[in-house]
């Protein structure tokens, strides 16, 4: 079963990830709490976007890039709102989702990017191409919370 395993939030871009058991998905806006949420993320768009409100990484994704980098990244290196298990996030590009009760899409993948690099580790670049996670666009309001079951909506999305 494809869960939630972990749920970050940083109120700028100045600041470290921080973990929580809980938060509000609000469509349009993103998670309550978090930069982008706010308009203070390294990328905010003006006007916001749909590809901005939502992160999600595998967490397997980040123990294999770990292990077979041999450096101590984690999730908090990431900067993913979302950690999931079990799911194949690159599935889910222009799909519908629940995350618990929150119905999301899936819109496009969250490359690694030269600011994650600078950051974190330049490795990033290239051992996280397509392994990244997903950016996802909030559809109804409510609460995520860790342990959530994410599941697939069979239908398809509009494009």
């Amino acid at each position: 079963m494809a869960f939630v395993l972990q749920i970050l939030i940083a109120e700028s871009s100045n600041h470290a990830m921080e973990s929580r058991s809980e938060v509000v998905a609000v469509p349009g806006l993103g998670l309550v709490g978090d930069r982008y949420f706010g308009g203070r993320g390294t990328f905010s768009p003006q006007p916001q976007k749909p590809d901005f409100e939502l992160t999600l990484i595998e967490s397997e994704k980040i123990e294999t890039f770990a292990r077979e980098s041999k450096l101590e990244f984690t999730a908090i290196h990431a900067r993913r709102n979302i950690v999931t298990c079990g799911v194949d996030l690159n599935a889910l590009v222009w799909k519908d989702f629940m995350i618990g009760s929150v119905r999301v899409r899936g819109v496009r993948l969250c490359e690694p990017c030269s600011y994650l690099a600078k950051i974190s580790y330049p490795e990033t670049l290239r051992g996280l191409v397509h392994k990244g996670g997903l950016r996802a666009r909030i559809l109804s309001e409510g609460v995520i919370r860790v342990d959530d079951p994410i599941e697939i909506i069979e239908e398809q999305a509009e494009l």
